[in-house]
């Protein structure tokens, strides 16, 4: 599944941020936006691996800048 990434500079954490709207609390980071786009594939694998062993239902992808 591909999901739309929202990714921003934040000066206060001097890091990329990086999350998934449709997958509520999935978020990750990186010091360049190729490293938080790393990141954030290893945390969707383990958002849908951990709904999967808790029988939740995993939101389907929107529109937007897939990953």
């Amino acid at each position: 599944m591909n999901y739309s990434v929202i990714l921003k500079y934040s000066s206060t954490d001097q890091c990329y941020i990086i999350s998934v709207p449709d997958l509520p609390g999935c978020m990750a980071d990186g010091n360049t936006p190729n490293e938080a786009y790393e990141n954030i594939k290893t945390v969707i694998e383990e958002y849908i691996e951990a709904a999967h062993m808790e029988d939740r239902k995993i939101p389907e992808p929107s529109f937007g800048n897939e990953l």
